[in-house]
């Protein structure tokens, strides 16, 4: 299963940390991640209010799943 954490903030490096646990995971991927996300995840460089950045993304890594951290991206309609 591949995955997407959207966020950069320690709830986001939390979650992260969490889903690198599990033998379930293929892909890891961060959108845009921190310097502690970097270490167990991709971290990718697209901010979390680029909602059509997003979108293109998780169609190229044919992502599964998607965690959303912060609540903006939820307000604005992300998938």
């Amino acid at each position: 299963m591949n995955v997407l954490v959207v966020g950069s903030g320690g709830r986001e490096h939390a979650l992260t940390w969490k889903l690198h646990q599990s033998s379930q995971i293929d892909s890891l991927f961060v959108a845009p991640g921190n310097a502690g996300t970097s270490s167990i995840a991709t971290n990718v460089s697209i901010a979390p209010n680029n909602l059509a950045k997003i979108r293109e993304f998780v169609h190229d890594k044919d992502v599964d799943f998607i965690v959303v951290g912060p609540e903006q991206p939820l307000v604005d309609g992300i998938f």
